[in-house]
């Protein structure tokens, strides 16, 4: 059988370990059967066992060309070698919540599989499709083009897309999508409307949910840390510690700040 490989990308410092430990720790919680957790990394500091640290793909980024705006370093996991890994992967951005029944993301066909976040986070059910690369998969080394692309042509392509997961989607000729409650969104389907959020926490998952999804701000983080008092963006007023996400931290060996 196949190696199933969940992969996931930390660099710099805007994500502690703590981030990938408990992303692993839901992911082992969350599929049946065996499985590698792969985090491609410029700093393994940190990272529990059962994590395979191995360095970020090199795609020719100078060092001020990782923090532009997108998460170009992310295209590194398109590389042909990929450090000789094969098989199916499924990439899961650091500030995902995983819940449950990730297995069948590795059994959806597709060659390659995202979030329309049109649909799936109520943008205009009827508008484009519009590609978010937060969780995807696709086998190993079949979309080298992608990274090969981006090395060759780097200054044009980065003129050219705000976003590597713009890029992505434009240079893709092939792309599908998760059913639409398979991923959901914390700020369209959790966060409570402005003013109410004062006086409520944000609603938990629902049951069943399989991976709820952070995008922008807040992130996960922000909704356990006591360094922040409102952790929304104004005019929203969400504040304090959030019970459910507390939980979920903890329960996967997270530490509260």
């Amino acid at each position: 059988m196949p190696d199933r490989i969940i992969l996931s990308l930390k660099y710099g410092t805007r994500y502690p370990a703590d981030y990938v430990n408990v992303l692993f720790n839901a992911c082992r919680k969350a599929m049946r059967g065996p499985f590698r957790f792969v985090c491609l990394t410029d700093d393994a500091t940190g990272l529990v066992k059962g994590v395979e640290a191995l360095p970020i793909p090199d795609v020719g980024l100078t060092p001020q060309e990782w923090y532009r705006g997108g998460i170009w370093p992310k295209l590194g996991i398109y590389d042909r070698a990929l450090h000789g890994l094969s098989g199916r992967c499924l990439f899961i951005d650091l500030d995902m919540v995983v819940l449950g029944d990730l297995d069948s993301f590795f059994d959806q066909p597709g060659s390659f599989i995202g979030i329309n976040e049109t649909s799936a986070w109520g943008r205009d059910p009827t508008g484009k499709p519009k590609l978010c690369s937060a969780i995807i998969a696709f086998d190993a080394g079949s979309l080298s083009d992608l990274a090969e692309g981006f090395r060759a042509n780097k200054a044009d392509i980065l003129s050219r897309f705000r976003t590597e997961q713009d890029y992505t989607a434009a240079t893709l000729p092939d792309i599908s999508y998760w059913p639409d409650d398979w991923v959901i969104s914390f700020k369209r389907r959790l966060r409570r409307p402005i003013g109410v959020d004062l006086l409520l926490q944000p609603k938990a998952p629902p049951a069943g949910t399989k991976v709820l999804a952070f995008h922008g701000t807040p992130r996960p983080i922000d909704l356990i840390s006591r360094d922040k008092w409102f952790w929304d963006r104004f005019p929203h007023l969400a504040h304090g510690r959030v019970d459910w996400m507390a939980r979920y931290w903890l329960d996967n060996g997270g530490t509260l700040p």
